[in-house]
Parts: C-alpha cells; structure tokens; sequence
C-alpha cells in the first residue's frame, strides 16, 4: 500500500494442474458461493419441511443455467460479431491462437445472462416436478447475492471489470492492468450484493412469506440491479462499442429487471395458491 491505494498485482492462477490447465482463484471462488448458497437454501429447506432431494435436483438445473445464461449472455450482449464467426468457443473455455486451439478458460460471463439462465432452467424445473415457480424463486432469491458476491471477488482475484481512475484513498492499482489508481467496483458490487442478502434475508424471517407471491423476487431484482445500474457509474466499459453510449449495455441490461422487481413489490397482494415443493 503507498499513499492509501492499494497495489494489486495478483496472480489469477493458484496452481498449474497441468502445463495448459490452471486453477485459477475465479473458478474456486465461483465454485464457492454456489455451494454457500446452496447451504444456505438447503437450511430454508430443512425449515419449510421440504424434501432436500427436491433441492439436489433444483441445484443442477440452476448450476447448468447459471454457467449457460452467463456465458451466452456475454457472447449475444458484448461481442456477438466474433462469437458468430468462432461459435466452438461460445462453449468450449478455448481460443483460436494462431493455427491452434488453447485452452484459456471461459473468458467473458454476463450475470444478466446468468440471471435469464436461472429463471429458464427453473421454469423448466417447475412445469416438469409441477413445482410453484414464484415460490422457488423466493427462495433462491433469497441466496443469489451470495452466488454474484463471490463471483465479483474472483473478478477481483483477475483484475478484471474494474472501475474508472480515483484520487480517493480506496483507489487500487491493478498493476497487470495498468499503474492508474481506480475505482475497485468489483469490491463495490461484491459488499452491495452481501448486504442485499441480509436484507432478503430478514424479508424472510420477518414477513409471512407463505402468504405472498414474489415479494422476496421482486425486492432481490429491484434491489441487486439498481445496485449494478449505479455501480456501472464507475465502472469501465467492457467493450470498446460502449464507449459512445450514454448508458452502457450493462445498464441497459438492468433496466427491465428493475421494472420487473418493482412491479412484483407493487403487486404483491395475492396468497400462494400452491405450496412449493
């Protein structure tokens, strides 16, 4: 630390498994705040009398469309041109370098298309187990900031999706970056998230939720997005087409899920016809 910023200079990787494949700090800690969350539904679970194996099943339909939504969203949102020509590397964590594939890990997620990822693979989880939708998507709900928390620290761990230069004190200089002291957003956006859990949280435990229909959802959208569109303030563009927007993708991308966020807070008056299971 020199002058109160911060020197980061990190290695992204932990150790080299292989001489082409490494484990980086991003993927553990991705690794990490799916099974936090997933410990933390499972107690809801356990709480509500719900079969856990309900959940075991949930958790792979969620895992599967977090990892798809985000990757596809980032591919369709911020380069779709170079993804429609190179289209094995929308799913597959390689490059085209030279005359040769490498192995790279997936570089590019979009937790807009991470979010439209879950909502489908829970859809389709509910109309096959006839399982309430609005009442699973309480639930998760409830844990999905500490998911997107986690993720933001790995972004953090890469120097990566980092903000615009700072004079205040709490700049860090991402030094594989650059040597200009900068907004640490990923920091930012991480901290939001863990206070929007404990804010869904305490909806939770203190709101006869049996008797409501996506209060917690509509609270998680409107809060984590409106959180995202004021952190993109600070935030440097992903992709060099932002640069001339008013507001970027990411904000524009949050926009709707706000809307929807506070529709379902405005709305909220009707009870649970079905009881999710």
């Amino acid at each position: 630390m020199h002058d109160g910023i911060i020197n980061w200079n990190l290695d992204p990787v932990i150790y080299w498994i292989t001489d082409s494949f490494p484990l980086k700090y991003y993927g553990l800690l991705f690794i990490t705040g799916l099974l936090l969350a997933h410990y933390v539904v499972k107690r809801i679970y356990f709480k509500e009398n719900i079969p856990i194996e309900n959940l075991e099943k949930l958790f792979i339909y969620i895992v599967v469309g977090t990892i798809l939504g985000a990757r596809l969203g980032h591919c369709l949102f911020y380069d779709p041109s170079y993804y429609f020509q190179n289209p094995i590397e929308i799913l597959l964590p390689i490059k085209k370098i030279g005359d040769t594939y490498k192995f790279i890990g997936f570089q590019g997620l979009a937790s807009h298309g991470g979010t439209i990822g879950v909502l489908i693979a829970i859809g389709i989880y509910c109309k096959k187990y006839k399982t309430n939708f609005l009442w699973v998507l309480d639930r998760i709900a409830i844990v999905a900031p500490i998911a997107a928390a986690f993720i933001r620290f790995g972004n953090f761990m890469n120097s990566e999706i980092y903000g615009k230069p700072t004079n205040g004190h709490w700049g860090v200089i991402f030094q594989r970056e650059d040597l200009i002291p900068r907004h640490p957003t990923q920091l930012y956006e991480a901290f939001s998230y863990l206070l929007i859990f404990g804010i869904l949280m305490f909806i939770y435990k203190n709101r006869d939720t049996e008797k409501t229909n996506g209060l917690i959802l509509g609270v998680f959208l409107a809060l984590l997005f409106s959180a995202r569109f004021i952190i993109e303030f600070f935030k440097e563009n992903q992709v060099g087409f932002e640069n001339g927007m008013t507001i970027n993708m990411g904000q524009i991308l949050s926009i709707p899920f706000v809307i929807v966020g506070l529709i379902l807070i405005l709305t909220n008056k009707k009870p649970i016809v079905q009881h999710g299971i």
